[in-house]
């Protein structure tokens, strides 16, 4: 068309445009359609498997709960945990890891989420039943877990658990039901529009064809609109060259940062490396002084009691007295940093909360001074708790030494016992359950934001060297969690702290009571069996002629050598009564040592000595009593006795009863 000619409209181009435009609306509708019924279909479908897999869930859960309940019978019959109590807990986790499973499912269903709910309240009543009578089990309770299980077994919680699955079930199932009824009709209905789609295409297809000559004009149109195409091309080639310019730039500029992160990781573990040895000075300097304060009130008042041995015997006693506190707070020191490794095993027995408490207010008189005012704020109620009653009295006094340093030596300091009921993360990561909360309160100065968030760090102190080692705190830590607790601080800048352990409550009866082995030392009691004839194995010549001296004292026949070598070639020679053998030795180790002691001669006692931490736990020791050093002649007195009638009683026969001098 020239200039000034006039615009005439193409009328079979606009009709053929019309037309293939409404085909293409018609077309888009019935697609449409047919997706929205293949969706609603799909939906049907989903839903139809979602009632399948709860219907499968809730006969899984039925089924793994009546395999811990039988499981659970067998193991209260043969006590074996290693087979069916092991079948019995862990069939139980399995089931509650399913109704996690049901519940996760039905989540979107309101009705169907409560009576998962009530199944899961159902489900961990009925776990408190159980839980009894395998614990009466693992206490070798005999008939009495037979009745817990029996009364579990009546309990009104299994039938109304197993109603409540049918109950699910059911629902799930009418759900089914009405799905099936859905999808056959989607189904139908996406079969039918399928089948208007086919005849739809084949007009299509006749209105391709009178597009195709449209096509043809249009391909002369795209004739004039290539030329300028190419020069959009060009255009994008620099535009292209641009990007790849900046991102050559980008890539160095990612280079660089990648090598300032090295530097900064190379950084920062330098100052990791640097903190760690401040740590072990803070360490170092605090226990290095503790130990020659010790060393010498030890050194000084042997000396001292060397020195006036022909003198007045009350004051040779004395400076001996005081040698022997500076041995045993030595020794205390040494386990509390054994304590603090986590290498020393703890011996837990049923402790009254308040009992302990009320009984420790001679020794924290003497320990923390007159100028201290100690106020007892305890529960009459409170409950029991199941833990090493020796490290909760060290972990009280420790707290009452860091209150009494807060408070430069003069204050009041509040002690209270409280029961506690918690939810879970209430304080740290506790479980939620009852607690027995153990809080030491000052009035001294408090923690500043940072000292709170360094509390429990090892050896972080801000006393100076020389006045602590930064281990109390971290050793209740670490006592709180081995025995199931938390521990919690508030403290107020310039008005004071409360440090407050939470320890769980505990149902166990006063008769599961052991003594630690420090605490036998209270109060020792010189048992002896006098003429027994004693093998003495130890490699260290002092400790050997110390050891050789106190069994003398207590009127037994002992005879020592180094080495396991000397000890077998004296046991094949002579008859002897008790065997004591060092633990750690050079060539061969005092359970080697007894396993070839044992294989010539079975009857004989055996009592180990060790002067190291944990090997109670070992297998090679396990069965024999086990006495740690240092220890008193006491000590030795009460260990020895008790391995000599731990072998008399052994070899008593069954029924009868046999008389131990």
């Amino acid at each position: 068309m020239t200039l000034g000619e006039e615009r005439t409209f193409d009328w079979g181009r606009g009709w053929a445009a019309a037309g293939a435009f409404l085909a293409t609306l018609i077309l888009l509708g019935m697609v449409v359609l047919v997706a929205m019924s293949n969706k609603a279909r799909d939906a049907a479908l989903d839903r139809e498997r979602h009632a399948y897999d709860v219907n499968l869930l809730t006969r899984n859960v039925d089924a793994t709960l009546q395999r811990s309940q039988n499981a659970l019978g067998t193991f209260v019959l043969d006590e074996k945990a290693a087979t069916s109590g092991n079948i019995y807990y862990s069939q139980w986790r399995l089931a509650g890891e399913q109704i996690i499973q049901l519940e996760k499912l039905v989540a979107n269903d309101r009705q169907q989420s409560r009576r998962v709910d009530q199944l899961e309240y159902l489900y961990r009543q009925r776990g408190t039943e159980f839980a009894t009578a395998a614990r009466s089990v693992s206490r070798k309770s005999g008939t009495t877990a037979i009745n817990f299980y029996y009364a579990a077994t009546q309990s009104p919680v299994g039938p109304t658990l197993a109603a409540k699955l049918t109950e699910i079930a059911d629902s799930e199932r009418a759900a089914l039901e009405t799905q099936m009824a859905q999808t056959q009709f989607f189904s139908a209905r996406a079969d039918r529009l399928t089948d208007y789609l086919s005849w739809l295409g084949m007009l299509a297809g006749v209105g391709g064809i009178i597009l195709g000559s449209v096509a043809i004009q249009a391909l002369r149109q795209n004739a004039a609109a290539r030329s300028e195409a190419d020069s959009e091309y060009e255009r994008s080639l620099a535009l292209e060259q641009a990007v790849a310019e900046r991102t050559r730039e980008l890539s160095v500029a990612n280079e660089s940062l990648k090598a300032e992160a090295i530097e900064r990781q190379a950084a920062e573990a330098q100052l990791r490396q640097v903190q760690k040895m401040e740590a072990v000075g803070q360490l170092t300097g605090g226990i290095a002084h503790d130990f020659n304060n010790m060393l010498a009130v030890v050194v000084g008042g042997i000396d001292l009691a060397r020195r006036r041995l022909n003198g007045p015997r009350r004051e040779v006693m004395l400076h001996l007295n005081n040698a022997m506190e500076g041995a045993t707070r030595a020794a205390a020191l040494t386990r509390r940093l054994l304590s603090f490794a986590r290498s020393e095993p703890l011996l837990p027995e049923r402790v009254e909360s308040s009992t302990l408490v009320a009984g420790m207010s001679d020794l924290l008189d003497r320990t923390l001074g007159e100028r201290i005012t100690i106020r007892n704020r305890l529960a009459a109620d409170a409950w029991p708790t199941f833990v090493d009653p020796h490290q909760l009295e060290n972990a009280i006094v420790n707290l009452a030494v860091n209150a009494r340093d807060a408070m430069d030596g003069f204050g009041t300091l509040v002690i209270e016992t409280a029961n506690v009921t918690l939810g879970a993360n209430a304080v740290g990561d506790i479980q939620a359950g009852d607690y027995i909360r153990f809080a030491v309160s000052d009035t001294g100065c408090g923690m500043t934001q940072e000292t709170l968030d360094r509390a429990f760090e090892p050896f972080f102190t801000t006393k100076p060297v020389g006045k602590g080692t930064g281990l109390g705190l971290s050793q209740i830590f670490g006592f709180a969690h081995q025995s199931g607790g938390e521990v919690g601080i508030e403290s107020v800048l310039g008005e004071g702290t409360t440090v407050s352990i939470f320890l769980p409550r505990t149902d166990a009866p006063a008769s599961t009571v052991r003594l630690h082995p420090s605490m036998q030392q209270r109060g020792e009691v010189e048992a002896t069996v006098p003429g027994a004839r004693i093998l003495l194995v130890e490699d260290d010549p002092r400790v050997r002629a110390a050891t050789m001296g106190a069994l003398e004292d207590l009127d037994y026949e002992p005879i020592a050598c180094s080495s396991g070598e000397e000890a077998i070639t004296l046991f094949d020679s002579q008859t002897f009564d008790l065997v004591i053998s060092d633990v750690i030795m050079p060539e061969m180790t005092g359970p080697e040592l007894i396993r070839i002691l044992k294989a010539r001669r079975d009857d004989v006692a055996i009592l180990f000595v060790t002067g190291y931490v944990g090997e109670g736990e070992t297998d090679d020791l396990a069965g024999y009593e086990l006495l740690r050093k240092p220890f008193t002649v006491g000590a030795l007195a009460s260990a020895v006795a008790s391995a000599l009638m731990r072998t008399v009683s052994e070899s008593r026969p069954s029924g009868g009863a046999a008389a131990a001098g």
